[in-house]
């Protein structure tokens, strides 16, 4: 049953400009990365996205290790607590590897910085960050080496986005403001 609390989802982005971007990423990705790179998926947004791209960077030659870190910076708020919480690390060993970090939307940037942080720390050789989303920002933040779609400053849902951990599995972006 739909929640009536909310306002409608307006798409801004439909799921076949979603694959498009996903496809177009993976290209530009692929060459500079092998199979013995760790993808390595922000949790919980980041999943539809990493999924998505890891198959798609398969579809470009590239079979990568996957792996995941939990991290939390929203809770159910529509603005980051400006604190990273991290619920689960990784699962396999990061020494010596390349990662490419991925998660679905760059924000105030505080969940990045830290997966870069946890990663270099867990002696990565090399580490690459792929947002699908970056919002524009009033202040400095981290820079992503790839950049799937420079979206609103508006309140996004879908595709792994959500509003109070819901509506993560519209196959749309959308705005719900």
């Amino acid at each position: 049953m739909a929640d009536n609390s909310s306002p409608a989802p307006t798409v801004l982005l439909p799921h076949a400009e979603i694959e498009r971007i996903n496809a177009e990423l993976a290209k530009k990705i692929a060459p500079v990365i092998d199979d013995e790179t760790v993808a390595a998926v922000l949790l919980t947004g980041g999943l539809w996205f990493g999924s998505d791209l890891t198959r798609a960077l398969y579809r470009e030659g590239r079979n990568v290790k996957f792996d995941a870190v939990w991290m939390s910076s929203y809770g159910d708020e529509q603005q980051s607590r400006g604190k990273v919480t991290v619920r689960a690390p990784f699962q396999r060993s990061m020494e010596g590897k390349t990662v490419l970090l991925i998660d679905d939307v760059l924000d105030s940037g505080l969940s990045l910085i830290e997966a870069v942080r946890i990663t270099k720390e867990a002696g990565a050789a090399r580490v690459l960050t792929c947002v699908f989303a970056r919002k524009p920002c009033a202040h400095e933040r981290i820079e992503p080496d790839f950049v799937g779609w420079e979206a609103p400053a508006r309140f996004l849902v879908g595709y792994g986005l959500d509003h109070q951990g819901g509506m993560r599995g519209l196959p749309d972006i959308c705005a719900l403001d």
